[in-house]
């Protein structure tokens, strides 16, 4: 090889490597907040850090009484209500979403509506306020909204419920099993009996009610998704008797899935990392743990129940019809199952 090919080559490296650490640059650049590129034919596209696209800690320290409203938490979590825009997914489909006021559930019923759904959602009746601008979410977005106000612990209610659903929405093909309780304790010493069967009731006990209630009614085709939570395989020390109803959950759509696959129904689950919900602020989490809430994750904040909504739609579409007992996380970086 001459003076001159060496010289030249040097120079190719050279150019090489100021390039690669000029995109190492802008990209660490686009990291810190929001950059725009231009598509093909010419339309301006944003594009968001999920770094910065959210709130981090330290948060302010507050409580409310059980079980909570997000319209009163500071800050207000995102459940898409600006942001999410529907393309026909859910065109004409019937879904049920237990706990569908706040959190994942009202981000799912938001969605679900905007993909062309009709929508019956169930909640505690001291959460009406919140449901109620579910309800108007829906009607906004044309399509049937049914409120359900009501105790999931009680079985009768359960009951009541499937049958007040398919008759508000003409049927009955998605069911979103979305409703829990989470209470924080120190030490399992300080759970009495009747708080370890409040959990149970309402994590455990419900779903199998309303599922049993709800098979009868869905066709080949129908999905139920259950909401479980990285506590199924990374549990907390404070969230004994909660994390243990997350692995049930998770457990239970991987053995429902298997036992309804032949009838042509599909089962999977959601497992949230740290989300930014009432369920936080209502007894869920120490002050200590809310203030620095989601700090520990990769992305150094907590997800917004928005940002869990694509997932619930896509489980339930119908173009993920070769999806049964999985298990879809979302938990800024933690690692999954």
């Amino acid at each position: 090889m001459n003076e001159r090919n060496t010289m030249s080559r040097r120079r190719a490296i050279s150019g090489l490597g100021a390039g690669l650490v000029g995109f190492a640059t802008s990209g660490s650049l686009a990291a810190e907040g929001t950059s725009e590129r231009q598509s093909s034919n010419g339309e301006q596209v944003e594009i968001q850090s999920p770094i910065t696209k959210y709130p981090k800690p330290p948060f302010k320290k507050q409580s409310q009484p059980w079980p909570g409203l997000a319209s009163k938490m500071d800050p207000r979590p995102d459940h898409g209500e600006q942001s999410y825009k529907g393309s026909g997914r859910l065109t004409g489909r019937k879904a049920l979403i237990t706990g569908g006021d706040s959190g994942m559930g009202r981000a799912a019923a938001i969605a679900f509506a905007r993909e062309g759904a009709d929508v019956a959602i169930s909640y505690y009746p001291t959460e009406e306020p919140d449901a109620q601008e579910v309800v108007t979410l829906i009607k906004a977005a044309g399509r049937k909204a049914v409120p359900l106000p009501g105790d999931i612990r009680e079985e009768a209610f359960c009951q009541k419920l499937v049958g007040d659903a398919v008759s508000g929405l003409g049927g009955l093909d998605i069911l979103v099993s979305n409703a829990g309780r989470q209470q924080t304790h120190a030490s399992v010493l300080d759970i009495s009996t009747e708080q370890f069967d409040w959990t149970m009731k309402t994590n455990i006990y419900a779903p199998f009610w309303i599922i049993k209630a709800a098979l009868p009614h869905m066709p080949p085709g129908s999905v139920i998704i259950g909401t479980t939570s990285e506590q199924a395989y990374n549990p907390s020390p404070d969230l004994y008797d909660y994390a243990q109803t997350k692995a049930a959950t998770m457990n239970y759509v991987k053995s429902l899935a298997k036992q309804l696959a032949p009838k042509g129904v599909r089962v999977n689950g959601v497992a949230p990392g740290p989300i930014w919900t009432p369920l936080q602020v209502s007894g869920g989490a120490t002050q200590e743990k809310i203030e620095a809430f989601g700090g520990q994750t990769p992305f150094g904040r907590p997800g917004q129940p928005a940002e869990l909504a694509s997932v619930y739609v896509q489980l339930a579409a119908n173009d993920a019809s070769y999806a049964t007992g999985q298990i879809y996380g979302s938990s800024g970086g933690s690692g999954q199952p």
